[in-house]
C-alpha cells in the first residue's frame, strides 16, 4: 500500500527530501507517486502535521 498526503499538508516541503525514490512533487499541497513509493514511511516521520498515512 503507497502511503498518500491528505488535504491537511501545509505544502512545508519537509516531506519531498526525506523520499528516497523522488516519489513526492510538489504542488499546492504535495502528492506521492503511486508506482514509485516503496512505503519506507520516511515522509510521514517528517510531516509536522501529521498529513501523510499508508492509503486505505
Amino acid at each position: 500500500m503507497a502511503y498518500v498526503i491528505n488535504n491537511e499538508c501545509i505544502a512545508c516541503g519537509s516531506c519531498e527530501p526525506e523520499c528516497p525514490t523522488d516519489a513526492i512533487s510538489e504542488g499546492k499541497i504535495y502528492k506521492i507517486d503511486p508506482e514509485k513509493c516503496i512505503e519506507c514511511g520516511a515522509c510521514a516521520d517528517v510531516c509536522p502535521v501529521t498529513a501523510i498515512s499508508p492509503e486505505e
